[in-house]
């Protein structure tokens, strides 16, 4: 057991030296130090939305799960919040500061997960996201798809920023102004992944059951949802070698030489001093929908 501080407050730390990746043996320690040290660009990504956690005490070789509900012995200086549910609430962690992120790094939480709206007006997204699903070994057709994404958006004249999931695919997001509630914001991206299949049918699907995907990629726009998560910018994924989920300047989005399992615990750090963090600009560029609506409307009519 030993202490870090962290802010104004002293976290304690134990079984540092236990590997949670086997393979390269990245341990819980360096769990801990990377969450603590990447702190300062990934906190304002998580602040005010409700955490889903995934943890892993004994490693990701063994059984891991989901949390959404706090824990009862969390410090009481940790920020939480009741969201309602189909069926009752649920006490969501609001991760708000550096000292939150390492306590959670401290109880194994290897992923976080959050939502596309912040708490305070729980039920009206500030964030559009296409999940790019690709088949198995096959990130550049995920890389080509985004492309194609990327040029309907900009005839739709929305932003859009791009980061790696950590696996085999990528996440485009259009940051939004609240405003439209979660079911127009729904149909948006359903119809908007409509006509971006029919660009591209041979490549670009959005059939759920992955018998009818045929070797194409996955249209997912389920993250557009109340109560539904998305791996947060910098969380660690639960795979062999640690791998981060990463934002992407847009000149690196299109790169034949992306190579995304090079994005890890032990890389990305140096990766933000070098460079910074591409989504720094994601709040001050978010827009409203109601003129994309209207463009993407005419474009429906056209299909």
């Amino acid at each position: 057991m030993s202490t870090l501080k962290v802010g104004r407050r002293a976290i304690e730390t134990s079984n540092q030296h236990k590997v949670l990746f086997p393979g390269n043996e990245v341990t819980k320690g360096e769990l801990i130090a990377y969450y603590h040290e990447v702190a300062a660009v990934m906190v304002p990504h998580l602040k005010g939305r409700p955490l889903t956690i995934q943890r892993f005490p004994d490693g990701i070789d063994k059984n891991g799960f989901y949390q959404k509900d706090a824990s009862k012995y969390l410090p009481d200086w940790i920020h939480t919040q009741k969201l309602p549910k189909d069926k009752g609430t649920v006490n969501h962690v609001i991760c708000d500061n550096p000292a939150t992120l390492v306590y959670l790094a401290n109880q194994a939480a290897i992923t976080l997960h959050t939502g596309t709206s912040r708490v305070d007006r729980v039920e009206q997204p500030d964030q559009l996201i296409f999940d790019l699903d690709p088949p198995e070994n096959a990130f550049r057709s995920a890389q080509e798809a985004a492309e194609l994404l990327c040029a309907l958006l900009e005839e739709l004249s929305l932003p859009r920023f791009a980061k790696t999931t950590g696996g085999k695919g990528l996440h485009v997001v259009v940051p939004l102004r609240r405003g439209w509630r979660y079911r127009d914001v729904r149909a948006f991206a359903d119809d908007t992944a409509r006509v971006f299949e029919l660009r591209a049918p041979q490549r670009l699907t959005t059939a759920v059951r992955r018998a009818k995907r045929e070797g194409r990629l996955y249209i997912d726009v389920g993250r557009n949802a109340y109560g539904a998560h998305a791996v947060a910018p910098y969380s660690v994924r639960p795979s062999r070698g640690a791998p981060v989920s990463t934002p992407l300047f847009s000149d690196e989005l299109f790169d034949e030489d992306l190579r995304p399992e090079r994005f890890t615990v032990r890389s990305v750090l140096e990766r933000i001093g070098a460079k910074g963090d591409p989504w720094a600009s994601m709040r001050t560029s978010a827009v409203t929908l109601t003129r994309a609506r209207t463009a993407l409307n005419k474009l429906l009519a056209k299909t």
